[in-house]
């Protein structure tokens, strides 16, 4: 993608997606991996971590492996789907679109309704799919619950979903163009004509601050889920807040699929009325993408750690002492992994982008000595 635009629109002065730019191909192919399968592999993975986790702690109550709520997670895997199936009738059916700024409000009234459906599914699964009271946990932390904490650690991580999901596209969107309220995103626009500098610093503020709220309802849902339910209910506070994730998925790949529809569109040679429609529809999934990013944050966090309360559980392992040097040590090294893990992955596509930018550099010059030999 980088590759592509450096050598197309900067250097040769060629459009978006030009047909005579070959790099056109591999940006819409690296829309799909990135966007599309790679968020997917990531989030129905944390779907699936959640699941198990809850499995895995729920095999400590006598109660629950006695009876079907052992199928507890797995009824509410289920039940996301079909909430977030009847959701998509509001989009098609319900709601219209009169010019394109609106496109954005109706992709994110999307993960509203999920939610707001999803809540009372959860209290009747929890009803229905759990004993009144079980203990769950090993001695001597064994801990009383009853159906509607599960309710409540469920619905905490549901709720938090869409409020992360929420300021996330609060933080990013640049809000109604025919508007001038102020908002994060534009007053960022404006220290942005002080010079580049005053971009990276402001860039860098704004995204720090980003990150205070989602940590905030992190911190309630894992807070309140262990206080009523130990370790089982966090991870249900994981399972509820990706519940909803058909629809998450849905939003996120809204604007790859819509700047693919352009790609093909400039590549096909088509009107500029279907690339006008294109680029607005990609607007709109633009700004909501961010939504399905900040979800994702949201539960990895959540579910690594209900996998930890699963092992914890499991290998009946009372505490950790942080103070110990080989944990301390470990804790360390581990919290440098994502630095070094993002460091080399920012490194392979500055590189990757050299040697595409030589290549497509390479393929243009002999498309257009092509033309001009043939004209």
């Amino acid at each position: 993608d980088v590759g592509t635009d450096l050598v197309g629109k900067y250097e040769e002065g060629m459009d978006e997606d030009s047909p005579d730019n070959p790099g056109t191909i591999a940006d819409n192919v690296g829309d799909n991996v990135g966007d599309i399968a790679g968020m997917g592999s990531d989030l129905f993975g944390s779907f699936a971590e959640s699941t198990c986790a809850a499995l895995v702690v729920s095999g400590t109550s006598t109660e629950i492996i006695s009876s079907a709520a052992l199928f507890f997670p797995l009824l509410l895997s289920a039940s996301g789907i079909v909430v977030c199936f009847f959701t998509t009738f509001f989009a098609t059916d319900f709601m219209s679109i009169e010019n394109p700024e609106r496109v954005a409000k109706v992709i994110k009234f999307q993960l509203i309704i999920s939610t707001v459906l999803m809540t009372p599914v959860l209290y009747f699964l929890s009803v229905v799919g759990l004993p009144y009271e079980f203990h769950i946990g090993n001695d001597p932390d064994i801990k009383t619950v009853k159906y509607y904490y599960c309710f409540i650690c469920s619905s905490c991580g549901l709720w938090s979903g869409l409020i992360i999901g929420l300021f996330t596209e609060y933080y990013t969107s640049y809000g109604d163009v025919n508007k001038e309220e102020d908002n994060p995103f534009k007053r960022l626009v404006k220290q942005c004509e002080s010079g580049a500098g005053m971009n990276l610093i402001s860039g860098l503020a704004l995204g720090f601050t980003s990150t205070t709220i989602p940590a905030i309802c992190l911190a309630i849902t894992i807070f309140i889920s262990y206080s009523l339910a130990g370790m089982y209910g966090i991870a249900l506070g994981a399972l509820g807040m990706l519940s909803t994730l058909c629809i998450s998925l849905t939003i996120d790949g809204y604007g790859p699929i819509s700047d693919n529809a352009g790609g093909l569109a400039e590549m096909a040679e088509l009107g500029s009325d279907v690339r006008k429609s294109t680029d607005a529809l990609d607007a709109a999934g633009n700004t909501t993408a961010a939504i399905g990013k900040g979800f994702a944050i949201g539960s990895a966090a959540l579910v690594s750690l209900a996998l930890f309360g699963a092992f914890v559980t499991r290998s009946n392992l009372s505490f950790v002492n942080l103070l110990a040097p080989f944990e301390l040590c470990g804790l360390f090294l581990g919290a440098t992994l994502p630095y070094a893990f993002s460091a080399m992955t920012m490194k392979s596509v500055s590189y990757t982008h050299l040697r595409a930018h030589e290549t497509s550099l390479h393929l243009v010059c002999r498309l257009l000595l092509e033309k001009k030999k043939n004209n």
